[in-house]
């Protein structure tokens, strides 16, 4: 139900733009296919594109795993294609850096958070070995989101119920918001980053000032239960979709400075599937995508009555488990094509690029749809953040496409392994087994690990007897020179 005036979903003939955007199906060709894809029923994409990867987590036996594939290298995917596979839990979430394109994050159940560098042209083995493995949750991480604007800040949620705050420069935790009282189901955060807004099991939408951890505004969702949250850009509101009382699909608009009462609360439908919400602050157009839904709806946000403008909907027969979006810098401007969703068709094995396009008939640049954008550098650095300072994105233009490099270099830290002995026996390196599985688990590792051991040993063995062979073969050629 409305509370300012109804919205129904009638065309408008309201002056926009974006009136006629329309989607667009790649070509066969321009799909990747033969995709184990997870069927993990955790709410989140399990996708993760930028300009030269696609990122998606697959189905495993053992262990967690997702593939990364390079953007221009579609079609049928080899069934032994490499993954990434050093996670000893399902993973739950992926996320690109922004700033370093080479950069991806993963959580899993394992309960780590891991940094992994993917090399230039994608992987040519399996990857087990990440740059930097983040413990410090209690138990599995769901969720994880990078900073918009610094270069070595990431936020994880974990089903202890807390969010933690990683420096990557020293490759530990500096921080801990610590006021959720269930499992945290999604986190945003404004543009330059020095407000995170977060939607929780325990029916409250909270607004945080992350350094603190202080909540500056929360709202009691009896009407309208929330279940994701996504900032609207500089407009000073959130934009959240969720389920009403009587179990129809809904998205409310809010004010960010008051949370007493939603702005406006519209009825989608009355399926049941969760609705993800995907927003372009250059354009302010809202795209709502349902999981198991073939459709996306969308619509233009603006700062007059009635806020919320529906434009109009791709169909598809096709249902999405997840879709992943490709950041401003690698659409195609000549096409003017505005947003572009990776969408994840389990029972196929397939991903699907659509693209959302503006029509136009000029073959010029479209100066009004591609105003300047978030780029791919950061701002400030973790401790100029971490220090207190915010700073709004380093801006680019989409006019000549997107061909500067980015110089900057992702560096670890070289970490020194901590050890906790006790009675000779080193606790972090030997924690016990909880599950049946993991005791399989941890077997399966030992074993592997004892065939890898007497491997090296047989190698260098056979090593030390050819070098013996060619010392006496010296000592026979020229005995008077050994």
């Amino acid at each position: 139900m409305t509370q300012e005036g109804d919205m129904s979903w009638r065309p408008t003939y309201r002056s926009s733009k974006f009136r006629n955007v329309y989607g667009k199906v790649a070509n066969r060709e321009h799909c990747f296919d033969g995709i184990p894809i997870t069927k993990n029923v955790h709410d989140n994409h399990f996708c993760a594109v930028n300009s030269k990867f696609v990122a998606v987590v697959t189905e495993s036996a053992g262990g967690g795993s997702f593939i990364v594939i390079p953007v221009s290298q579609s079609g049928r995917l080899d069934s032994h294609y490499p993954k990434v596979c050093g996670h000893q839990g399902n993973v739950l979430d992926i996320k690109w850096n922004p700033f370093f394109e080479n950069i991806i994050a993963s959580c899993s159940e394992d309960t780590s958070v891991r940094v992994w560098e993917i090399p230039e042209g994608g992987l040519r083995r399996h990857m087990t070995e990440a740059v930097l493995e983040l413990y410090g949750h209690s138990r599995r991480v769901g969720l994880i989101e990078w900073h918009p604007t610094s270069s070595g800040i990431l936020f994880s949620a974990g089903y202890d119920y807390k969010i933690l705050i990683w420096n990557l420069e020293i490759g530990d935790p500096v921080k801990m918001i610590d006021c959720h009282t269930d499992v945290i189901l999604s986190m945003s955060f404004n543009t330059d980053g020095s407000l995170l807004a977060t939607s929780c099991k325990d029916k409250k939408l909270r607004v945080i000032e992350p350094r603190s951890g202080r909540v500056l505004q929360q709202a009691n969702c009896k009407n309208h239960r929330v279940n994701r949250v996504v900032f609207l850009g500089n407009m000073k509101r959130l934009l959240t979709t969720g389920v009403s009382r009587w179990n129809t699909r809904q998205i409310a608009l809010w004010d960010q400075e008051d949370l007493s009462m939603p702005t406006v609360e519209e009825d989608i439908d009355g399926l049941s599937g969760l609705l993800f919400p995907f927003y372009d602050a250059d354009t302010h157009m809202l795209y709502l995508a349902g999981k198991g839904d073939g459709n996306i709806r969308y619509f233009e946000i603006t700062t007059e009555k009635p806020y919320i403008q529906y434009l109009m909907e791709f169909r598809s027969p096709a249902p999405q488990k997840g879709l992943g979006v490709m950041p401003k810098h690698g659409l195609d401007v000549a096409a003017c094509e505005v947003y572009r969703f990776y969408k994840l068709v389990t029972l196929k094995g397939l991903i699907e690029p659509i693209s959302m396009i503006v029509p136009r008939r000029s073959d010029t640049y479209q100066e009004d749809i591609y105003p300047m954008t978030a780029g791919t550098q950061p701002a400030l650095s973790a401790s100029e953040w971490l220090s207190g300072i915010d700073r709004d994105p380093v801006l680019m233009s989409l006019k000549d496409g997107y061909h500067r490099p980015n110089q900057l270099v992702f560096k670890a830290p070289v970490k020194e392994k901590k050890t906790m002995v006790v009675n000779g026996i080193d606790l972090l390196e030997n924690v016990p087994p909880r599950t049946e599985n993991e005791l399989l688990r941890m077997f399966f590792r030992q074993q592997d690990e004892l065939r890898r051991l007497k491997e090296e040993l047989t190698t260098k063995d056979v090593r030390i007897r050819q070098l013996e062979l060619e010392l006496n073969n010296l000592k026979n050629v020229s005995p008077n020179n050994v």
